[in-house]
């Protein structure tokens, strides 16, 4: 099993970026306890862009490469019709992730783009919300 977790905009920042919302974690450092969790996972890989065609670029390359993608798209899952499109033209399965939950933020949050085009979402629960997501990948892909 190969997994892809590929995060957007501003997702560098998580420790910095308004903790009371994101936490005070940084990224890497729960990765690397979330992927020494999963023993069943052959490999795990992060990606990191600011840039929306960089996030497309890697979609399309998971497609055929990877088992899954994990995808917290950040401020693109509410504009971004490019990602969306992306997601819908690739076989690989995404899973979109958020570490707050949208729905209970500014309005403009409220529509997830991206989300409509993923097997699934996970929000609310901070980084632990990955874990989630894994979870059900695990659980979808071994049914």
């Amino acid at each position: 099993m190969q997994i892809l977790i590929l995060n957007g905009p501003n997702l560098n920042l998580l420790g910095k970026r308004e903790p009371g919302i994101y936490g005070n974690q940084d990224f890497q450092s729960f990765y690397e306890e979330l992927t020494a969790v999963y023993d069943d996972v052959a490999s795990f890989r992060y990606e990191q862009s600011n840039v929306e065609g960089a996030l497309i670029n890697l979609l399309q390359e998971a497609d055929g490469t990877y088992d899954a993608v994990v995808l917290n798209a950040g401020g693109y899952t509410h504009t971004s019709v490019a990602l969306m499109d992306c997601i819908a033209a690739i076989d690989v399965p995404v899973y979109e992730v958020h570490i707050s939950n949208p729905l209970a933020r500014e309005d403009f949050r409220h529509t997830s783009l991206v989300g409509q085009k993923c097997v699934a979402s996970v929000s609310g629960f901070g980084l632990d919300s990955y874990r989630l997501a894994v979870e059900g990948v695990l659980s979808q892909l071994a049914g």
